[in-house]
């Protein structure tokens, strides 16, 4: 892994609202009804937020009707949220988020 796809993950992540999405979805999968609300941003913002993180590799997603449903994908979050010493969250309680 480079320094500049580190660096680049971690600007990703750095922004406050794609961080508090991360909190979220650190507790599992979520479609983004139930992420703008949590957030208190639109749900427009929050589907941006959601594209970038998903276009750097940190987020995965499947469609299920209308609703897109979204997880962390990138073990390096939850590896983070770990070190930052948070204890919920499925993620956290297993080895490895790649799952879905």
């Amino acid at each position: 892994m480079g320094r500049k796809n580190s660096i680049d993950f971690l600007k990703a992540i750095a922004d406050e609202t794609r961080f508090r999405i991360l909190e979220l979805l650190i507790e599992g999968e979520r479609c983004v009804c139930e992420i703008h609300p949590k957030v208190k941003r639109t749900q427009s913002t929050v589907s941006i937020q959601l594209s970038k993180l998903e276009r750097a590799g940190i987020l995965g997603s499947r469609r299920e009707g209308h609703k897109v449903y979204y997880w962390i994908k990138d073990y390096r979050v939850c590896d983070i949220f770990k070190a930052l010493g948070y204890k919920r969250g499925a993620c956290l309680k297993s080895k490895c988020c790649m799952a879905g």
